[in-house]
């Protein structure tokens, strides 16, 4: 709340309309803003700057607040004597009576909490194309004296903070006194309007949760007790089988890209063929991220494939952060993903077909394993739609557009690659990012069975924009969407050694209920639509939801959703 707090606190002193959104944001939707604004300014952190390291640090002793021809000043030395010792002293003054307690409160501790990243680290990411366009959003509120933007002074400033660990590293304060000039300015008037922008973000998802929750419970009511038939299995318990686990490397010489595979093999004598399920990680992550949803659905005779996409995997992050790389991921690993996962399926029919039953799989992914999924199912590349949305990018809050325009950077000759395969036969997408990258008119493109997975706190693929939505796009008539409410981009992920280290508060609530989730959906999802076990259908609806539904992150799942229901004024959602 650090950065709210300090934007309310300049707009208080002559923007009272922006008070009134931030003070409605903070009553009607707490645990969004408030992950969402940590994560912002983490997100900053983490983004970049190397541009100015001078020998000679000048460092900011005055902030100078801009409101059209009105200037009003807040002394640097105040901040740190409230941030150090508790005491409003000094300019300070004029501006504490603005926010409550609890935000200053906030606000004090917001001013030393420190990122842990090194300066080398972050002078990386900001120069790839994420960090960069994430910089150039906040270079428009924060200016030099001189009413320069602030690109290059902010990432000056960032590095020199993260590199002065003696004095907290990486804390607001730090990078203050970092600034390359001798006072920044912070316009008011962009600032009144990013929350302003973030307010309507904020009230269109809490109306498109609502909606969903409406939803469930018009289905439930729809159908009198009973009617879903007999539920006596325990989806969230370990299955009977045995499994062993195989580590594979695959070698694509056509594409000159080798990565690891971990096969689970359930110990079964009398089947003939183990019908397979194939997970895709999300950016950033690895082959455990989702181990214990192999090991649930492998214990209950399912064979279970993870690869390791070496183009955008947590080794390509220690890349990138270690200097060995300059992209967060390259453009082309919107192609070659699908491609890793039609030659897995070719080489597991090559060495495993007598065991592995390669003709109807399942599929799963996170994030940009979501992607990948639905790219595999059938979905194409959109790209009239992305030309129209990533023109308007910079005005966006939905961070996963930084990873979906990459698609325009592609060369043309491998674009022509048909990347569907008919061997998928179901699919789950968590978290995916799909608005631009496929649209409204690929989704519809999709007919097997498809469940949307969404997290009602997640900045990064925001739920109405990326799942929600898109939902209603779906035109396949085996479709489901599961909203965990106050699950995040992080809460489906196994914590593991390999993976780049997530913050507690952008994991959200605890991990596990999460993972349980997916372990009792996921298990009847491919039960019902690869092995053909019509009991498990039974488990695929708003009433079961409903059921294992837990207080600290709930549960709603729904299979039909009207687009009006979300009330939505325009079809361009940011």
């Amino acid at each position: 709340m650090m950065l709210s707090s300090f934007v309310t606190l300049l707009n208080n002193r002559r923007g009272i309309e922006a008070s009134r959104t931030f003070q409605s944001l903070g009553r009607n939707s707490k645990p969004f803003w408030s992950r969402f604004t940590v994560g912002a300014f983490h997100l900053v952190c983490c983004v970049g700057f190397l541009g100015c390291l001078t020998n000679k640090v000048v460092g900011a002793e005055d902030i100078i607040l801009n409101y059209g021809f009105l200037e009003f000043s807040l002394s640097v030395d105040s901040l740190e004597t409230y941030a150090t010792e508790g005491k409003i002293e000094g300019e300070l003054k004029s501006y504490a009576g603005y926010l409550s307690p609890e935000q200053l409160k906030q606000f004090q501790v917001g001013l030393t909490t420190s990122a842990d990243f090194s300066h080398l680290a972050i002078a990386q990411f900001l120069y790839s194309y994420q960090g960069e366009k994430i910089l150039e959003r906040f270079s428009r509120v924060i200016e030099t004296k001189a009413r320069q933007p602030g690109f290059y002074a902010i990432r000056s400033a960032l590095i020199l903070a993260a590199a002065d660990r003696e004095n907290g590293g990486l804390t607001p304060l730090n990078v203050l006194k970092k600034f390359p000039t001798n006072a920044l300015r912070v316009d008011s008037r962009q600032g009144i309007k990013i929350i302003k922008d973030l307010s309507r973000v904020v009230q269109r998802n809490s109306q498109a949760i609502s909606a969903v929750e409406q939803a469930a419970l018009k289905e439930r009511q729809q159908y009198a007790a009973g009617t879903y038939g007999v539920r006596n299995l325990d989806l969230l318990r370990s299955g009977k089988y045995r499994y062993r686990k195989q580590v594979l490397t695959m070698e694509d010489r056509s594409r000159n890209r080798n990565f690891p595979v971990e096969l689970y093999l359930p110990q079964i004598k009398k089947k003939p063929t183990l019908p397979l399920i194939i997970i895709s990680h999300g950016l950033g992550s690895d082959l455990t991220s989702f181990a214990y949803f192999a090991q649930h659905l492998a214990s209950h005779g399912f064979a279970v494939a993870v690869p390791e996409h070496p183009g955008s995997s947590a080794s390509q992050i220690e890349k990138l952060l270690s200097g060995l790389d300059s992209d967060v991921t390259p453009p082309e690993e919107l192609i070659d993903r699908p491609l890793d996962i039609k030659f897995l399926l070719d080489e597991l029919a090559k060495n495993y077909g007598n065991k592995i039953d390669t003709n109807n799989v399942g599929m799963i992914g996170q994030s940009f394993g979501a992607y990948t999924t639905l790219a595999i199912a059938g979905a194409e590349l959109n790209f009239t739609t992305l030309a129209q949305n990533c023109l308007d990018s910079d005005d966006s809050w939905n961070l996963s557009l930084l990873i979906q325009c990459l698609a325009l950077q592609i060369p043309e000759t491998e674009t022509e690659v048909n990347l569907k395969d008919q061997r998928i036969t179901s699919a789950i997408a968590i978290n995916p990012l799909v608005s631009s990258v496929f649209g409204q008119k690929s989704l519809r493109q999709l007919d097997i069975p498809v469940m949307l997975v969404s997290g009602s706190s997640d900045p990064i693929t925001p739920a109405l924009s990326e799942q929600i939505i898109p939902f209603t796009w779906l035109k396949t008539p085996e479709k489901y969407l599961v909203l965990l409410k106050g699950g995040t981009h992080f809460s489906t992920l196994n914590e593991s050694a390999g993976s780049i280290p997530v913050p507690a508060k952008a994991i959200g609530p605890d991990p596990k209920i999460a993972q349980d989730y997916m372990k009792q959906l996921g298990l009847a999802f491919f039960s019902t639509y690869v092995t053909q076990q019509s009991i498990y259908e039974n488990y695929l609806n708003s009433e079961y939801g409903l059921i294992i539904s837990k207080r600290l992150m709930p549960l709603r799942l729904i299979t039909s959703l009207e687009r009006k229901s979300l009330q939505l004024k325009s079809s361009n959602i940011k």
